[in-house]
């Protein structure tokens, strides 16, 4: 195999003694890039006080996303936990081969959180932040040794090659379709002609059909080793990183030093025989027996990150044993009851009318997205009538981005989005919260003293629709 080009075909061509380590980018160039992108990952982690706690690095199709389960049942689980457990101290990234264009779909289409960090189109681009804030000095470092013109030029040479859609050509990222039988034998091709036109190149070949062409520097571990030299330049290295994948360009996570890995009982034949030829001795990584997300959070607990139950698994959150006030926790935890009640999933008495209504101010306002106010009180009674108005149906509620910032001696002001999904309609709000946990215990839980809700651009109702809480 010609030295200049990674072959990854069923059994990858992966060196296990020499982990990934940014080889094919000069050390000189790794630095300026490092140095030229710290202020955008400075930006992106200014709300973490420290070191991460743990980074989640997880592919997102058939890893992360379940598409044979259309409840979403594992990644509403996942949701619930890293909202409530991880999002305060904790990064997560998504690493998919999928395009910005079908990144975002993909986002209307699953009740997904918002990442810190994105990695898409193989590795090939990274971006930080809700707008997805592009790191120039990754594309510096792809530059070297890469010409797309050339690239094209030779694959169109090759009829069994076919291209794949237009979003899915980038930059840095050529894309095929190419029959199993006939990939080896076009991958041995390919390497030669690159090889001979000058090019150091990488070729992966993943889901028994998608080929993929990318600078020899790129890919999801050499992007995942690129952030964490940039952690470990400014002493933000994570405690711990979760690598999480299901198919063949997921096995360089697997590569990167000193990882927990984990594979999704649903992974890909290419992925096992991968992790049976190279990894098979390392106790870092683990075939999970659950599927997707719901194998991600078996992970967690395998290797003891951190807490692995969801509150989604709490079927009465008055048996969950709190030893401090938390606030996330307190969010999370009131919205599924929500969701719950209208599906008719707890038993409709007063008593937890009255539990909730509890653990309001007196005085405490609720401000409508649509600028109405009324008593918190008030707007809970109103939950009375809608018991079971979503029995039976897709009706589910999830929140994101849950940051709580403690502003007194006993108070909490809390940020999230709450988005509600009936049927096919998709509803966000901006919500701030303030929480008071003067004159209870933490088995009371905290008073919820104000809450005001505004849409999110693009999120708000249509005509029909009603928005309760």
């Amino acid at each position: 195999m010609p030295p200049s080009l990674t072959l990854q075909f069923l059994r990858f061509h992966i060196p296990t003694s020499s982990p990934f380590l940014l080889t094919r980018c000069s050390t000189t160039a790794v630095a300026a890039a490092v140095s030229q992108s710290e202020s955008s990952l400075s930006k992106a982690m200014d709300r973490l006080a420290g070191n991460a706690h743990l980074m989640i690095v997880s592919d997102l199709d058939h890893t992360m996303v379940d598409h044979h389960d259309p409840e979403n049942l594992s990644l509403l689980r996942f949701n619930a936990l890293w909202e409530s457990k991880y999002r305060s101290n904790s990064l997560l990234v998504f690493s998919t081969g999928r395009s910005p264009t079908l990144y975002k779909e993909l986002r209307k289409e699953k009740p997904m959180l918002t990442p810190d960090i994105t990695i898409m189109s193989v590795g090939t681009e990274i971006t930080y932040g809700n707008s997805m804030v592009p790191d120039d000095g990754w594309v510096e470092c792809l530059n070297q040794k890469w010409d797309r013109n050339i690239v094209s030029e030779e694959t169109r040479k090759l009829r069994e090659l076919t291209l794949q859609s237009d979003t899915e050509q980038r930059p840095h990222k050529v894309s095929f379709y190419v029959q199993k039988d006939k990939a080896q034998d076009i991958m041995q091709s390919l390497s030669t002609r690159f090889k001979e036109r000058g090019l150091d190149v990488k070729i992966i070949y993943s889901g028994g059909m998608d080929l993929d062409i990318l600078p020899q520097g790129a890919g999801k571990g050499q992007a995942l080793a690129y952030l964490h030299k940039k952690f470990k330049a400014e002493g933000k290295l994570p405690k711990n990183t979760l690598v999480c994948g299901d198919s063949g360009n997921d096995a360089e996570l697997f590569t990167i030093p000193d990882v927990h890995g984990v594979m999704v009982s649903n992974a890909q034949e290419e992925l096992l025989q991968w992790h049976a030829a190279n990894a098979k001795s390392n106790p870092k990584i683990i075939h999970a027996t659950e599927r997707c997300a719901a194998g991600i959070i078996q992970a967690i607990g395998h290797f003891k990150l951190g807490p692995s139950t969801s509150p989604r698994d709490v079927t009465d959150s008055s048996d969950a044993k709190m030893e401090t006030f938390d606030p996330a926790y307190e969010v999370v935890k009131f919205y599924l009851f929500y969701e719950r009640w209208r599906r008719a999933e707890v038993e409709q008495t007063e008593q937890y009318l009255a539990n909730l209504k509890a653990v309001c101010s007196p005085s405490g306002i609720f401000i409508h997205p649509s600028g109405s106010e009324q008593l918190l009180r008030d707007c809970l009674s109103s939950l009375r009538t809608c018991y079971g108005d979503k029995q039976g149906k897709q009706f589910r509620v999830w929140v994101d981005q849950v940051l709580a910032q403690q502003v007194g001696s006993d108070s909490w002001l809390v940020k999230f989005k709450k988005w509600e999904q009936s049927g096919e309609e998709r509803q966000c709000c901006l919500t701030t919260a303030l929480l008071s946990s003067k004159d209870v215990t933490v088995t009371e839980g905290l008073t919820w003293v104000h809450v005001h809700q505004t849409w999110l651009d693009g999120a708000g109702p249509n005509s029909q629709s009603s928005w309760l809480f």
